[in-house]
């Protein structure tokens, strides 16, 4: 029985040992060899199989950047109509969609403060005119020997006094767009239209008294033209230049796509957002873009020739993106890039490969595990 054992001892320690040897290959039975950044694949393993090699290409392109914003009204093409004194109207013209110019009568009120401004203004008038006459005589007495020095340096003095009165009377009327010179002792106050527009808004009734510290009570724009507001990220603002093409589309016209440009890139960052806001002049004639409408809106910049790759080629580990560049027959390196997104599915690589290299756009996790 003893002599029995022995060559079943044996045959079972054979067993064992080349069990041992198989769960521990050679490195001769690896699919790949690793050298710093590069991965030699062995001739005819079936990794080979399952990397797709492709052609890094050159191509026209040209860098968009997709973003949400508002339509909003041009600030210079916006006026809310509020009357300079407090008063009663006595007649009303405007009415909701109206076209107006610069100077159009809008409304009339019967104001108190009004009558005093007219008054102020014919008196000024009167004693300019009156310390006019004076130093007219003054200067004619002086010519003919016959007047005082003092006498007309005293009338000349008054003049300029009088000449400033009556200046400054003037400007207090003007500046509520009040004609001077049709102007008459006790005609209502006409508020009229300071740009060229239609009008939006009409609270204005016949009979309503105004008081000065209110509200406006009617508003004119210009929609001819008008801003889109964008908020671009910090990080986009590479991508985003004065004077750039934008595209803008809106809900109420999904076939619609309305044409602007940039027109102002602010300078402040809006801490809470990292966000830039930034103006886009778009020309509205049919009115169909509306202030405070949410749309989409296409930065579109110059077109330039980059490299371009799937973007299933693009691998990332933490904060690092990179490529396997195929250098040899069965030999692939791992080569780090930086890349900006690209529509249909492929990536634009800034740097780390150029066009004609070869590289590998799928499988390039298994040689990611070599690493």
């Amino acid at each position: 029985m003893k002599y029995l054992l022995q060559p079943i001892v044996g045959l079972l320690l054979c067993c064992l040992l080349a069990a041992c040897r198989k769960e521990e290959p050679t490195e001769a039975e690896a699919p790949y060899t690793v050298s710093g950044d590069t991965v030699t694949v062995r001739e005819g393993d079936v990794l080979l199989s399952k990397l797709k090699i492709i052609t890094a290409t050159a191509e026209n392109y040209r860098p968009e950047l997709i973003t949400a914003g508002t339509v909003r009204a041009i600030p210079n093409l916006y006026a809310e109509i509020a009357p300079p004194f407090a008063g009663r109207v006595s007649k009303v013209h405007l009415r909701l969609g109206m076209k107006t110019q610069p100077g159009t009568p809008l409304f009339e009120m019967v104001s108190p403060a009004f009558i005093d401004a007219q008054k102020a203004f014919f008196q000024a008038k009167s004693e300019f005119e009156v310390a006019q006459l004076a130093l007219k005589r003054q200067r004619d007495l002086k010519a003919n020997g016959v007047g005082a020095q003092r006498d007309l340096e005293e009338a000349e003095a008054n003049y300029q006094v009088q000449e400033k009165e009556y200046q400054n009377a003037i400007a207090n009327l003007k500046v509520f767009g009040v004609d001077v010179e049709k102007l008459s002792l006790g005609q209502p106050l006409i508020v009229s239209s300071p740009i060229a527009g239609e009008v939006v808004e009409n609270e204005v009734v016949l009979g309503h008294y105004i008081r000065e510290d209110d509200p406006p009570h009617a508003k004119v724009i210009d929609l001819s033209k008008v801003w889109v507001v964008g908020m671009v990220k910090e990080k986009d603002l590479r991508f985003i230049k004065h004077l750039d093409s934008a595209e803008v589309r809106v809900a109420a016209y999904p076939n619609r796509r309305f044409k602007g440009k940039v027109y102002h890139i602010n300078e402040l960052i809006d801490e809470e957002t990292r966000s830039v806001q930034v103006l886009i002049e778009c020309e509205n004639p049919n009115h169909e873009l509306k202030p405070g409408m949410y749309v989409t809106t296409r930065f579109l910049d110059v077109p330039e020739q980059v490299t371009i790759v799937p973007a299933k080629a693009v691998l990332q580990m933490n904060d690092t993106q990179f490529v396997f560049v195929q250098v040899g027959e069965r030999k692939f390196q791992r080569r780090q890039v930086t890349t900006e997104g690209a529509p249909d599915g492929r990536i634009v690589i800034r740097s780390g490969i150029q066009a004609g290299e070869k590289v590998v756009s799928e499988g390039g996790i298994y040689l990611l595990e070599a690493k």
